[in-house]
């Protein structure tokens, strides 16, 4: 998989980032929130971002 950042709210590797593949797809980066009390299944996760970062993006012309 081939994988371009797209944008992030900081430059450093451990912020909400918003990545491309050459799937189609995106991948977010974000914090794993553990008190939503839903029931996930394994082979699934969720991440948190904030809301800036979409309207960026979008601001931006990425998504």
């Amino acid at each position: 998989m081939k994988v371009t950042k797209l944008i992030s709210t900081c430059d450093l590797k451990d912020c909400p980032t918003i990545y491309a593949t050459d799937r189609g797809t995106f991948l977010v980066q974000g914090e794993t929130p553990t008190d939503h009390g839903l029931k996930i299944p394994d082979h699934e996760t969720l991440v948190e971002i904030p809301v800036e970062l979409i309207k960026k993006a979008i601001a931006d012309g990425l998504i």
